[in-house]
C-alpha cells in the first residue's frame, strides 16, 4: 500500500471487486448513476460525505488510509502552544501504529529501500520502537 500517494477512487473500487457487490446496489446505495460511480473509480479525491458513504457499504474505513499517511508524512508541528492548548476539537494520538505501517516500514527494511536511519529520520518513529519492531519480525539480516 502506498500511503504516500492516495487514489481513493482505485482503492474504492478494488474493495468493491473484493466484496462483489453488484452496480446496482452501489448506485441505489450512494445514490448516483452508474456512469458517477465510474467517474468516481478514476477519482484521486473525492468528498467526505461520498467517502462515509462508501464505508459504510463496504465496511471499511478508507478515512484510516489518510490518518496512516499522517502518521508517515505529516511534519511535526511547529506551534507546540496550538496543538496543546485548549480546544473544541477532540485530540487523538498520532503516535498510534497500526500493522500497516509496522508492515510497510518493516517491508522498506528488508527491500533495502531505506535504512534504519533513514527511517527514523523520515518518518520520527522513536528508535526503540524500530528496533522492536525489527526483533519481534524476526527479519532475516535486520
Amino acid at each position: 500500500m502506498d500511503f504516500k500517494n492516495i487514489h481513493i477512487g482505485n482503492l474504492i473500487k478494488k474493495r468493491i471487486e473484493e466484496c462483489g457487490i453488484s452496480s446496482s446496489r452501489i448506485c441505489s446505495f450512494i445514490k448516483c448513476s452508474e456512469n458517477e460511480i465510474n467517474a468516481i473509480y478514476l477519482s484521486e479525491e473525492i468528498c467526505t460525505e461520498l467517502l462515509l458513504r462508501f464505508s459504510k457499504l463496504l465496511e471499511y474505513d478508507f478515512f484510516r488510509i489518510y490518518t496512516q499517511h499522517l502518521i508517515l508524512y505529516a511534519p511535526p508541528s511547529g506551534n507546540k502552544e496550538i496543538s496543546h492548548g485548549k480546544s473544541i476539537l477532540p485530540r487523538f494520538r498520532k503516535n498510534i501504529y497500526t500493522r500497516e505501517i509496522i508492515d510497510f516500514i518493516l517491508e522498506l527494511l528488508s527491500t533495502g529501500a531505506k535504512t534504519r536511519n533513514e527511517i527514523i529520520e523520515e518518518y520520527r518513529i522513536p528508535k526503540t520502537t524500530l528496533y522492536k519492531w525489527v526483533t519481534k519480525s524476526n527479519i532475516n539480516g535486520l
